[in-house]
This record gives C-alpha cells, structure tokens and sequence, in this order.
C-alpha cells in the first residue's frame, strides 16, 4: 500500500509533497485528486514542487500510466523547478527520470538524499 502527504509552505512557495510504499491503482487516484485540491488554489507557476521518494518503490508495471499523469500535471501546472529527491535506488531513478522526458517535464530535477543514520 502507498501513503502519501501534501503540504503547502506558501512563505517559501513551495509545494511538498512526501511518498511511500508501493502504489496500487487506488492510492493512485487517491494522490492525483489529494494534489489537484491541493494545487488548484494557488498560483503552480509561482511555486517549486517538492517530492520526497526517499519511501517509494518502484512503480508496478500496471500503475506507471497513473504516474505518467503526475508528469503531465506538473508540465501543465508550469510549477518553477520539480524536484524529485531520492535514496540511492538508481532502477527508481531511471524509471522517475524517463517519465518525466516522456512528458516533457523540463523543470525536473533529482536529487540524492541519504538518511543520516544515528551512532550509537
């Protein structure tokens, strides 16, 4: 099952939103009608869209349609700059990295980001 949250930090203009887990169909939908209420209100092309994956899988054949509509969104919502930042899992990085060309996401950005672990 897939979790996800939004939040929007209008001092900063930006849009976080934070990802985990697998994603079936449902949860899909679920996150695409959570992001539309969420961006709808404000102006996207004023904002930067921040997306932690560091949680997310990779995406089952069957729901990479669904993501490839997040793509297409972000295009069409013309935020500043899309970041997408992830753990090291580079088969996730490809695959988020294709997407965003096939949909002509000329703003997407991935980053790195490792966990620091405490010592003990």
């Amino acid at each position: 099952m897939g979790t996800f949250s939004l939040d929007t930090d209008c001092v900063h203009k930006i849009v976080k939103v934070e990802l985990e887990g697998s994603f079936s169909q449902e949860d899909g939908l679920n996150s695409i009608l959570a992001y539309q209420q969420r961006v709808n209100p404000i102006n996207s092309e004023d904002y930067r869209l921040e997306i932690d994956c560091r949680q997310l899988h990779v995406t089952a054949p069957e729901t990479v349609p669904l993501l490839e509509t997040c793509f297409v969104m972000f295009k069409r919502d013309k935020f500043s700059n899309v970041n997408l930042i992830l753990e090291n899992n580079p088969i996730l990085k490809m695959q988020l990295a294709r997407l965003g060309r096939k949909a002509g996401l000329d703003t997407l950005e991935i980053t790195s980001a490792t966990r620091i672990t405490p010592i003990h």
